[in-house]
């Protein structure tokens, strides 16, 4: 496809400022690749860490971007028809190769699903990364059973919020944490049973809560909580670090003995294109179109707000997640 298109382009690591708006040749498909004209795409925090330069396999200059929304362009391959609605998310999208910041991508077509909804493209565009993430922490990682009790660590980030709107229409009962008490009726919306203060120290209130504790823990702030989330479990249960909002990678001192208590046990969630292909998309996107899987919406932004969206992401201001538009 002939033309050019706009693309968001990082030649250098820095603040939101060095995400510059730049005309670009719109890229040709080759058999294997779809070319998505790109509707919408969310902000994710990890493309705030590699625009910081915090992500050292990525090579500049960049369109950076591990999701998007829109429709086929172009599919020499056959997999796809121009005009279907479609999602991408990681398989290198915006770190190996140019990504969703743009109004076309180029991806493999392997790593692309197709959907049917009447969903805006600025509701869409919150969907693909925040429900792969809250699905497969919950499922894969923590094998999540109904009737069990899940805390979620960092219940305001908008896979927190996710997460326990799924976690409770799966049957579990569901705790969610806020540092800010004028949170809790957003938490509760959300699906949250109980809400619990955030001090950084919350494992006795859990415990006196819940009997002994969590279940299942899901970590969505990261390691600067970790070890108190660690507390807030009881045997057998899990605690799935996924999350990182904290901005503090590994843990000083770490001696797991301590840190980790009897009978509990500690995995991760680091989610890619087999999680995104293998979780029911069609069916979690018509849940939130119905209204039965509440996910507060953000701000959103068109493309050449690229700025100031990241500013905003980067000040933990949105309310949710940030969705960017491109016309």
């Amino acid at each position: 496809m002939a033309g050019t298109m706009k693309a968001a382009v990082i030649h250098e690591p820095g603040g939101p400022e060095v995400l510059r708006l730049e005309e670009r040749p719109i890229p040709a498909a080759r058999p294997g690749q779809v070319l998505i004209r790109v509707e919408a795409f969310g902000l994710n925090r990890s493309e705030m860490f590699t625009r910081q330069g915090l992500s050292p396999n990525v090579r500049f200059p960049r369109v950076l971007g591990i999701e998007a929304v829109g429709t086929v362009a172009d599919a020499p391959g056959g997999e796809f028809r121009p005009g279907d609605v479609v999602a991408t998310v990681m398989g290198g999208l915006g770190r190996d190769f140019d990504g969703g910041y743009a109004e076309y991508t180029l991806v493999p077509a392997a790593q692309l699903r197709t959907f049917l909804t009447d969903l805006p493209w600025d509701r869409l565009g919150a969907l693909p990364e925040m429900l792969q993430t809250a699905w497969g922490s919950l499922f894969r990682a923590l094998r999540l059973q109904p009737g069990e009790r899940l805390l979620v660590r960092g219940g305001t980030t908008s896979v927190g919020m996710a997460a326990a709107a799924i976690a409770k229409r799966h049957g579990a009962t569901v705790g969610s944490t806020t540092r800010r008490a004028d949170r809790e009726a957003l938490l509760r919306a959300c699906g949250a049973d109980a809400v619990f203060i955030d001090t950084g120290a919350i494992a006795n209130d859990v415990r006196s809560c819940w009997d002994g504790g969590a279940d299942k823990v899901l970590e969505l702030v990261g390691t600067t909580t970790l070890g108190d989330s660690l507390r807030c479990a009881r045997e057998p249960g899990t605690v799935c670090l996924t999350g990182m909002v904290g901005n503090q990678w590994s843990l000083s001192d770490f001696n797991p003995m301590e840190v980790i208590p009897t009978g509990v046990g500690l995995t991760v969630y680091d989610g890619g294109v087999t999680d995104f292909m293998a979780m029911p998309l069609q069916a979690l996107v018509d849940d939130v179109a119905a209204g039965r899987l509440h996910v507060p919406a953000g701000r959103v932004f068109r493309l050449d707000a690229i700025v100031e969206a990241h500013r905003t992401m980067e000040a933990n201001t949105a309310g949710g997640k940030i969705v960017v538009v491109t016309r």
